[in-house]
């Protein structure tokens, strides 16, 4: 994650990580709390947030209606979700790249101006067709945010400070993917759909004016120079890491369930036996305040288990909610909803903070392949997720949520092989040289 650079322009794809710690008078500069500008700041990029994942799902709580209006079936409404995140995994990358030169500030005001106005255009859409483009501009749009938002806080607040501020960004984007849920599906219910849509559209241009008037000019920015090559370079190390792609695919892997759920499980709730109206199934989406909880507890989890411990106590918890959502009853598809959004966000948490430690150089880009792995799957899955539940009902939604979670395991349990490997290499030779030497 890129800090203050006080030095000349750089090209992206270099190391921008330099600590503040040893230049009291840089350190001074940067924002904190009780200082002018941190609460704007934090409260600025909050907005953001709930905008962004407002945004980004509002049509997933909204799929049953959306089949039903336009006549689609459960896998070809999916696309209304799935290119947003896709089109958002295939953007971050080269988004992120842009705000190096043009700062993020200005990259993450214009994306987030074109997804509001595209969001107040998709409940026009006349067909199914125009409504997956739109939805695919949207997410392209909002892919300039999450990387840019990161590396602004990175830039301008106090390294004390920043677990807060970027936690308040991320609590944005919990808020915004529950409360988008839920306005949609009672909205829907009163409304329509397509209201429902306008609804967020709303909601987003509130963020919006709330986020450009509250978020204070960048102090500590520094413009450096675009560079393909450099930039190529840098994601071709990552990507030739073999702990970081581990990292970036259980991330995907993670994501996969995640998405193949929550894609499908308005379809089940509506269906028999559970027959739940729009506005009851948007309100299930309140699960996500246990995700917000989760994911605040991977730090402690890690501290007492290790990474590789708390992933396996992840896919335990995700695991035991697939199966428990099963069950014909709706108290145990509930309780299999907070199993598998607690697994889910503990696993991503751990996954995602690893990813930043792991990368020696170029965090930033790091960070974006994750994101990009992340979204991939979320796409992968919401598709995925639908076409099974079309073939064999919610039990094959299930199989190919455990299916990705046993690739979880698998993962993991090779970078676990990989690491003990490597330990008896470097101790061997170590051990050979003790042998000769007691003998000589």
């Amino acid at each position: 994650m890129p800090s203050v650079s006080t030095g000349a322009p750089t090209t992206v794809g270099a190391s921008s990580a330099p600590s503040t710690a040893a230049d009291p008078e840089a350190s001074a500069a940067l924002l904190g709390p009780g200082r002018p500008g941190y609460r704007r700041t934090s409260l600025a990029l909050f907005a953001a947030g709930v905008a962004t994942f407002a945004l980004l799902f509002s049509t997933q709580a909204l799929l049953p209606a959306i089949s039903t209006g336009l006549g689609a079936t459960a896998g070809r409404a999916s696309w209304t979700v799935s290119a947003a995140t896709g089109a958002l995994a295939l953007f971050v990358l080269p988004l992120s790249a842009l705000s190096e030169r043009f700062g993020r500030r200005t990259l993450m005001t214009v994306s987030l101006a074109v997804a509001v106005v595209v969001g107040l255009l998709v409940p026009f859409a006349p067909n199914l067709e125009w409504l997956v483009a739109l939805r695919a501009v949207q997410g392209a749009a909002l892919a300039g945010l999450p990387a840019s938002a990161m590396a602004f806080l990175a830039e301008e607040v106090r390294p004390k400070a920043l677990i807060g501020a970027i936690g308040l960004f991320v609590a944005g984007n919990s808020v915004g993917g529950m409360s988008g849920r839920i306005l949609t599906g009672w909205v829907a219910q009163l409304w329509g759909w397509r209201a429902a849509l306008g609804a967020v559209g709303l909601l987003a241009v509130v963020c919006a004016v709330v986020f450009r008037v509250l978020l204070p000019t960048a102090r500590n920015f520094t413009p450096r120079s675009l560079s393909a090559r450099s930039l190529a370079r840098t994601v071709g190390g990552h990507l030739a890491d073999p702990l970081l792609r581990r990292l970036y695919a259980i991330g995907a892997l993670f994501m996969t369930v995640f998405g193949a759920v929550y894609t499908v499980i308005g379809y089940r709730l509506a269906g028999a036996p559970f027959h739940l109206p729009q506005g009851v199934i948007g309100s299930v989406f309140l699960v996500y305040l246990v995700g917000t909880v989760s994911s605040a507890a991977a730090g402690r989890l890690v501290g007492r288990l290790g990474r590789r411990g708390a992933l396996y106590l992840a896919v335990g918890t995700t695991t035991a909610g697939l199966l428990l959502s099963l069950a014909d009853t709706l108290a145990a598809v509930l309780l299999g909803l907070v199993l598998i959004t607690a697994g889910f966000f503990a696993g991503h948490a751990v996954a995602a903070s690893a990813v930043s430690r792991s990368a020696g150089t170029g965090r930033a880009q790091a960070s974006a392949l994750y994101q990009s792995a992340y979204y991939v799957g979320s796409s992968a899955g919401g598709t995925l997720g639908a076409v099974a539940f079309h073939a064999g009902g919610w039990p094959a939604t299930v199989l190919l949520g455990l299916a990705a979670v046993f690739g979880v395991v698998s993962v993991t349990l090779y970078g676990t092989h990989r690491a003990r490997a490597e330990r008896w290499r470097t101790a061997a030779p170590a051990g050979a040289a003790g042998v000769q030497t007691s003998r000589g």
